[in-house]
């Protein structure tokens, strides 16, 4: 009876690699693409959500202006940090000191780059009070707002599509 399940489970690998062989994934035929002339999009980027050591909101940030940018699609995206995720836009001295580290803010070329290229970087004014942090604890082009959730709703009603990566 082993043996039986043994050459079962051999054939049904030997299945799944020819399935899964040089011709790669199956194919996808799309039914609805979709191409934007423009996007407004702010991110509220409230919460830790990483792959692996990448923080997934910056990563999304990135990621979507590459397809808007390949598309030819006229964007405007506002990244929102607040609450838990606040932190990922300190300036290196503060934080190593908020978050017991050497080494400096380790997402920094990522604020920095997506700065770079557009993306208005917001950080709460809420958050950095219930800190502690001041102005000059963020990293440099990074913009204050007075509040988040409060300037989400301001750019919601302004058109823009809210997305929590």
């Amino acid at each position: 009876m082993k043996r039986v399940l043994a050459v079962a489970c051999v054939v049904a690998l030997a299945s799944l690699s020819r399935a899964f062989a040089a011709d790669g994934p199956p194919e996808v035929v799309v039914d609805i693409p979709v191409k934007l002339e423009t996007a407004k999009v702010v991110l509220n980027l409230d919460h830790l959500a990483f792959a692996g050591d990448e923080p997934v909101g910056l990563q999304y940030a990135h990621h979507l202006l590459d397809v808007f940018e390949a598309d030819g699609t006229k964007a405007e995206i506002v990244a929102i940090f607040h609450g838990d995720a606040g932190y990922l836009l300190l300036d290196d001295e503060k934080y190593d000191a908020v978050r017991n580290w050497k080494g400096g803010n380790p997402y920094r070329e990522q604020v920095l780059a997506a700065i770079a290229r557009g993306i208005s970087v917001e950080e709460c004014g809420q958050t950095m009070r219930d800190e502690g942090w001041g102005n000059a604890d963020l990293l440099p082009g990074v913009k204050v707002n007075s509040g988040a959730n409060f300037r989400i709703i301001e750019l919601v009603q302004d058109g823009f599509v809210q997305i929590q990566p």
